[in-house]
């Protein structure tokens, strides 16, 4: 069995984000960078279902320039097999980072794509879906509880939805996105960042996979959300619903 699980290279979600006066982007200088919350809970799925399954060919991936090999090592030091670093240059938007995944889903034939449902610097929440419509093959998003069946040719997906969990059996090969109560990633290890330095990470460029691709969405500019008024404490629950009714006008 082979498992692609894409990684997306994010701002560390403890890192201060700041963006330009100008509005073109964020500040980087200062900042640490880490794998995509969402994706390492995919990473660590799959290497759950290996650790209960038997020897599974776990192959990572991230889409962009050198600087994405570090989140690459770090998930061949989390258990991957094999990565795979697709360079290219500029900010791709999802249906181009679909059409790129759809491409290596061909090149590399995995019985699933095991990936976050979003990534935390953008939140489109898009890939996934994108994926499987081009590739033509069946999905199950925001899952959070997941079990493979009949040899490994369905998975049971608990999806995580505003009436509950509702759950659903997919044939495989499928893409399936995994929400945050699926697991919590494991902490990498001393004796797993020496074993990465021995794994595969094969560079490849878009064209060795055949695909031009260019995003047909722009951000124009960003800015930092209104700051927010201070609170304000009250005496009773008298003076609570008298502003509640007057001020705020929610009653």
């Amino acid at each position: 069995m082979k498992i692609l699980v894409p990684l997306k290279r994010v701002p560390d979600p403890d890192t201060r984000i700041r963006v330009k006066p100008d509005g073109s982007g964020i500040e980087t200088e200062g900042v640490n960078y880490a794998i995509n919350p969402f994706d390492a809970i995919a990473l660590e799925e799959a290497l759950r279902i290996e650790e209960k399954a038997g020897e599974i060919d776990i192959v990572v991936v991230s889409i962009g320039g050198a600087e994405c090999a570090e989140q690459l090592r770090t998930g061949l030091a989390m258990g991957a097999d094999r990565a795979l670093l697709v360079r290219a240059d500029g900010d791709l938007d999802p249906l181009a980072i679909a059409k790129v995944l759809a491409a290596l889903y061909q090149r590399e034939q995995p019985d699933f794509v095991l990936m976050g449902k979003q990534a935390i610097d953008d939140d489109s929440n898009q890939v996934g879906q994108m994926l499987a419509a081009i590739l033509g093959i069946g999905q199950a998003t925001f899952v959070s509880e997941l079990e493979l069946l009949d040899n490994n040719t369905q998975a049971r997906c608990g999806r995580e939805t505003d009436a509950g969990i509702e759950r659903v059996v997919v044939k495989l090969p499928a893409i399936i996105t995994t929400d945050l109560r699926l697991n919590e990633p494991r902490y990498v290890s001393l004796p797993g960042i020496m074993r990465a330095r021995r794994k595969p990470l094969e560079e490849i460029t878009l064209a060795d996979l055949g695909v031009n691709v260019t995003s047909c969405t722009h951000v124009l500019s960003l800015e930092p959300p209104p700051k927010r008024k201070a609170g304000v404490k009250v005496s009773s629950v008298e003076e609570l619903v008298d502003r509640l009714k007057n001020e705020a006008k929610v009653i």
